[in-house]
């Protein structure tokens, strides 16, 4: 046993860093801390050992009561306990206390704030201009550099395909806001491995890279990307962005695995993203490999890593998958995002540490190829194994919570997961209606724990369909009946006459309403005798996706001027 744990510390020995102001490299026996980010926080426990649960309460820092946040899980390769709180308030100081067998560790931490200081402003000069723009120049955490247009001005970068870039980041603690980027050869933007610190808000990306196709027809690049950051890049917040129709376009499943465009790619970050509030679109015809996604897939880093939260995001025309969050999967948090046109859904190959959290999402139209309509899955599982310092180390034994998302239909995923090795997946409270199958095969232990569920439907799509209230808008709030067939000969008598009919067609009270079980720090502020199935909760505000339902969203110079 000790020799599987010190190899799984060397793997772990990539993960150590410092962001946003907390430590979250391995500590002292004992220590607890957090990582922050605007709406959550990543925690961590090392403890020798085991209890039989490690409940976390927490509060705004001097409040009276106390809330109860979801339990942290234990891992046992690296003593630690993780996992996440979220919902939170932005730029708040949090009382934490963990309460582990009746013990009980304190700790304060602080959200991040989304008030950036700034130091130097270059104000670009309004106009086009067809030559890439490098930024050296960085910042400071007391003053970050903006780079934006100038007042009252619109500022455009179209490279025409003579530049690889329209947009170098080489330095931290930059900001890009408000710019329009045209027809780069390559990739819109990109930042150089191992810059951290980036803000790229409110710009328009469009018509870059190659054209894409699949590798089997000699194609050998791929991935060329709105936002494209190299290895070891971290702490980007990527918002408010559009980001759509690139040059080129990736190949369906019909010839071979999907390779072609992505609109934000991560290789192997260090962690600390936020990817919120973008909107990822295209056609058919020029659609994406991922519509967020990077690499190393199989790894014990990966994309976005750890202590990142990806969610409001509208990503659509994906071939494969539109969100992949693949490698260690440490504190991950993916909700609320809206999913259309894909073939996965969200894809977790692997989840080396976890926990990830995938909650609140709305899992849209689902397709093999532009011939085959029939669907792919809602979550990409998987797993291998990776020999370092001389031992054999699973890439699959990361926590997986799966709460309250909602999978549309018709023309939905087939099978909620890919058939592939999984461990230590929980699932609770999601609509999972689909034709195919609904949970994978045991893997064997660790085991899964799927329970509370709405599952099945080989008469799946406009029954599922009759279970949301009519809108005109990406809202499914639940109706208070659905259809469905009473199967059998059913009598009935009306009018002083008895008669019979095969399966009728009957309404009857909806089963995700007030069905749900209680998941702490979760869905806390349900409004009915007990939480909804599904992402959304009737009597609570509307889920926000997309640039346009950000917060304080107002309309930058690209569309303006």
């Amino acid at each position: 046993m000790e020799g599987r744990r010190s190899s799984l510390l060397v793997a772990l020995s990539v993960l150590q860093v410092t962001g946003l102001g907390s430590a979250v490299a391995r500590a002292a026996e004992g220590s607890a801390r957090a990582v922050p980010t605007f709406e959550s926080l990543g925690l961590y426990y090392d403890r020798g050992s085991p209890v039989d649960a490690c409940p976390v309460w927490y509060r705004i820092a001097g409040a009276e009561e106390w809330r109860e946040g979801y339990p942290l899980v234990y891992d046992q390769r690296a003593r630690q306990y993780r996992g996440s709180l979220v919902g939170l308030k932005p730029d708040t100081l949090y009382d934490i206390s963990l309460r582990p067998g009746g013990e009980r560790v304190d700790f304060q931490a602080r959200t991040r704030s989304e008030e950036l200081p700034i130091g130097e402003t270059t104000y670009l000069e309004g106009g086009t201009t067809d030559k890439a723009l490098y930024i050296r120049e960085g910042g400071s955490e007391k003053g970050w550099h903006l780079v934006t247009p100038a007042p009252g001005t619109k500022f455009v970068s179209d490279v025409f395909n003579f530049s690889d870039y329209n947009l170098v980041v080489e330095a931290g603690y930059v900001i890009l806001r408000g710019l329009e980027l045209k027809n780069a050869g390559i990739h819109g933007v990109l930042i150089r491995g191992g810059v951290q610190q980036v803000v790229i808000e409110d710009c328009h990306i469009t018509g870059w890279g190659r054209a894409g196709g699949a590798r089997v027809w000699g194609v050998v690049h791929g991935s060329d990307s709105g936002i494209f950051a190299e290895n070891d890049a971290g702490h980007l917040v990527i918002q408010r962005n559009l980001i759509e129709y690139p040059r080129g376009g990736s190949n369906d499943w019909e010839s071979g695995h999907p390779s072609g465009p992505q609109a934000v790619t991560l290789i192997d970050s260090r962690g600390g993203n936020v990817i919120r509030y973008n909107t990822i679109r295209s056609t058919e015809d020029h659609g994406f490999n991922d519509g967020i996604g990077g690499g190393s897939n199989y790894s014990f880093k990966g994309s976005p890593n750890r202590d990142s939260d990806i969610h409001g995001n509208i990503v659509s025309h994906c071939w494969d998958d539109a969100i992949e969050s693949e490698g260690a999967n440490m504190n991950v948090r993916i909700w609320s995002n809206y999913i259309h046109h894909t073939f996965v859904h969200v894809a977790t190959a692997a989840t080396s540490m976890g926990p990830l959290y995938i909650f609140r999402n709305v899992f849209g139209e689902s397709r093999v190829s532009h011939q085959d309509p029939s669907g792919g899955m809602m979550i990409k599982t998987g797993m291998n194994y990776l020999t370092i310092d001389g031992e054999r180390v699973s890439t699959g034994l990361g926590y997986r919570f799966i709460f309250h998302n909602t999978a549309l239909q018709p023309k939905g995923a087939l099978e909620v997961f890919s058939g592939h090795e999984l461990h230590n997946a929980v699932s609770r409270n999601n609509i999972f209606y689909a034709r195919g199958r609904a949970y994978t095969r045991d893997s064997g232990p660790p085991p899964n724990d799927f329970q509370n569920d709405l599952t099945g439907g080989y008469l799946g799509g406009g029954f599922v369909r009759s279970m949301f209230l009519p809108s005109e808008r990406l809202e499914w709030y639940l109706a208070p009946t659905m259809n469905r067939i009473q199967w059998g000969r059913i009598e009935y008598s009306r009018g002083g006459r008895d008669f019979a009919i095969t399966d009728p067609l009957v309404q009857v009270r909806n089963p995700a309403l007030d069905r749900g079980v209680r998941l702490p720090g979760f869905n806390d502020d349900y409004t009915g005798a007990a939480p909804d199935i599904g992402a959304f909760e009737n009597g609570l505000p509307a889920l926000r996706f997309g640039r346009e339902m950000a917060p304080g969203f107002s309309r930058p110079p690209w569309e303006v001027y």
